[in-house]
């Protein structure tokens, strides 16, 4: 059939129920359809994706000898692969199907009082898909073989589920996360809502069975510097920090036996450099040489060369085991991987931006965090929340909602972060909890309860005695000389304003992606939303998948979500990227640049344009000519339009198809 010189096309024009049909004349646009050069069979369903739809292209293409099908239908991103494969199940190359889109670029945009209008651009539509049809060839899609390894970059609990996963089916996992351990933000945390269990209880266990898992290589304190290659094949360059400590595997290569850092904490007991914690919010202090808390994974010191004065006072106290180097120096090691699984996390918008509100301004308002860590058992406190201003135990304390969420000002972001009113309940129900008579008040615009048995833990907590205030907090004032604070609102339930006296204010920060995410997605290739979180192939269809085939995403890198949302995520990516390594290969689409070398002058414009890194120079019959990676190429077509000698052909998108598609539109269907 597809090797008949003179083209035979069907058409076959779906109503999507009255997604279309509701907006514009289904019947105009087949009969239309019929008068068109190379039409065969012009023909119409309530829903082609169905499985009778298909069967009308699988049976039309034998009984009227068929070279090319066009559906006018949806967008292609949901349903060209599924009638492709009806193509396929016909006769014909899949890639000999052209879909024209009238649902998402005609009807959904011109569905109210635009009947003619509409059926008029469907015939438009139609008329040049066909035209495009009519010019399409037999393609071939390419296989690559796949690396049988994975990696996750971040070690938080979406990356320890992601690695843990991918381990448990056969799989070796290089885990990767840039601080000295894995744990990530919930390790942070004192407990999870609505259940109120303990977070390093439930997340302990997790830490231990990564760093004991035999397919898990954990590679802490450890960044991505280069990334090359494609799915099945990813090149991936780490730079190893210089940590300055042995682990006991890097002493026994050094040969000194029964040596490394056993965790006993001697040096640092020497040490007389003082920083701040970060892990403790900055409220705690650490040494030079340190671990961020005492359940680390894995239990190794780490020196910061940063503040390190090289005294020497530490390898003195480490003695036989000769765990210290403080020479050491960065090293870079090249992985190869056949899939790799993005989960960086978040961290918290600056909230000191918002002015209004007195963070970093007055002593006794904190972020969320700082409060997680004042009110945990192992935090800088012992657990006994104070007032940062003068140690005492607070009896008000204030809950700013939305701090800095779903802000269009411009200093704000204007999404919602989602888990921030559940977890100001936690602490809301917590201060209640731990403090005889303390009073809790909740400054909200909306409580967002979205999770299983959320709703229930909102209740409990007004059950309990919070105080619930609707309103967006105006500004925030101190007293000079209690350091309380004075919390300015509206109350829109009474209609009114109120000030509020509190000891301590708690505002519940905006998240926004982790620092270094954006450099780091660009490595792999991955887009970013128009609010900065990595983006997903598809919101609904395809949340783990990205543009870069083999690169999955995982966690809140994504966008904000809680910890089982989290988890699933995480699993889901794991699946995903377990796919093609158990698969051994993948099939690339065809949609990739070729090079006409007669017509190639190897010039080279074309190779640093490409945005995939998909195009080199080199030597062919003793010429210098453009050589593609098909594998890379996503057949975007910024080579091809750039080409000043029309060296490079674009497949499936050639240029007498498109032009076919422009002389169609202009013509108005007279040839």
């Amino acid at each position: 059939m597809a090797e008949n010189t003179e083209p035979r096309i069907g058409v076959f024009v779906c109503h999507c129920g009255t997604n279309i049909a509701g907006s514009l004349s289904i019947d105009d646009v087949v009969n239309y359809a019929k008068t068109l050069p190379y039409v065969a069979v012009a023909d119409q369903y309530q829903y082609m994706c169905s499985t009778p739809g298909q069967k009308k292209i699988d049976d039309a293409i034998k009984e009227h000898n068929l070279t090319g099908v066009v559906v006018a239908a949806c967008s292609p991103r949901l349903h060209e692969p599924t009638f492709r494969t009806a193509t396929k199940e016909g006769g014909l190359n899949p890639f000999r199907f052209e879909m024209a889109n009238i649902r998402e670029q005609n009807s959904w945009v011109h569905m109210h009082g635009m009947w003619d209008e509409a059926t008029q651009k469907a015939k438009d539509q139609v008329r040049m898909a066909v035209a495009k049809a009519a010019k399409l060839e037999d393609l071939v899609p390419k296989s690559v073989p796949v690396e049988k390894t994975a990696m996750v970059v971040g070690g938080g609990v979406a990356g320890m589920q992601a690695a843990l996963d991918l381990a448990s089916a056969g799989i070796k996992t290089y885990l990767i996360e840039r601080t000295p351990t894995i744990g990530g933000r919930m390790s942070q945390l004192d407990k999870t809502f609505p259940t109120l269990d303990c977070s390093q209880c439930i997340l302990t266990p997790k830490m231990v069975d990564v760093g004991r898992h035999p397919n898990i290589e954990m590679m802490t304190y450890t960044e991505v510097e280069k990334v090359e290659g494609y799915i099945g094949n990813f090149d991936v360059t780490l730079r190893k920090k210089a940590r300055g400590v042995l682990t006991p595997k890097e002493a026994t290569a050094k040969g000194i036996v029964g040596g490394g850092c056993n965790g006993c904490g001697d040096c640092s007991a020497v040490c007389p450099v003082i920083k701040p914690n970060p892990f403790e919010m900055g409220m705690a202090p650490r040494k030079a040489i340190y671990i961020y808390h005492a359940q680390v994974m894995p239990l190794i010191y780490t020196v910061d060369f940063d503040s390190c004065v090289k005294c020497g006072l530490c390898v003195e106290a480490c003695g036989e085991k000769k765990a210290i180097d403080l020479e050491m120096q960065d090293e870079f090691i090249t992985v190869k991987v056949g899939t790799a699984v993005l989960a960086t996390g978040y961290e918290l918008f600056p909230v000191e931006n918002k002015r209004e509100w007195g963070y970093k301004q007055f002593d006794n308002v904190i972020n969320a965090l700082e409060f997680e860590r004042l009110i945990c058992a192992s935090g800088p406190t012992g657990g006994h929340l104070v007032r940062p201003s003068d140690g005492k135990t607070p009896m008000k304390v204030g809950f700013v909602l939305c701090a800095g969420s779903r802000d269009n000002t411009g200093i704000g972001k204007p999404y919602c972060s989602r888990f921030c009113c559940m977890y100001s309940l936690k602490h809301a129900h917590q201060i209640m909890e731990k403090i005889p008579g303390a009073v809790a008040y909740l400054f909200y615009m909306d409580i967002r309860s979205f999770g299983k048995m959320y709703e229930e833990f909102y209740y409990r907590i007004q059950h309990e005695g919070a105080k619930f205030i609707r309103g967006r907090v105006a500004n925030v004032l101190e007293d000079k000389e209690t350091k309380n604070l004075h919390v300015y609102t509206e109350d829109t339930l009474l209609g009114r304003p109120v000030d509020v006296e509190v000891d301590l204010l708690v505002l519940a920060a905006a998240v926004q992606p982790n620092e270094g995410a954006n450099d780091l997605r660009k490595k792999f290739g991955v887009s970013a939303s128009q609010d900065g979180w990595m983006l997903e192939a598809h919101p609904k269809l395809n949340p783990c998948g990205t543009t870069t085939a083999g690169v999955f995403l995982a966690g809140v890198c994504q966008g904000p979500k809680d910890i089982p949302d989290t988890v699933a995520q995480a699993e889901g990516a794991a699946s995903a990227a377990s796919i093609p390594i158990h698969m051994g290969e993948v099939e690339l689409e065809p949609y990739f640049a070729m090079c006409i070398d007669e017509l190639c002058a190897g010039c080279g414009m074309c190779v640093n344009l490409c945005p995939y890194s998909a195009l080199s120079l080199g030597e062919k019959n003793g010429r210098t000519v453009m050589v593609v990676t098909e594998a890379k190429c996503k057949g975007c077509g910024t080579c091809g339009g750039f080409c000043p000698g029309g060296a490079i052909k674009m497949q499936h998108f050639t240029t007498p198809q498109i032009a076919a598609q422009i002389d169609a539109f202009f013509a108005g269907g007279e040839q």
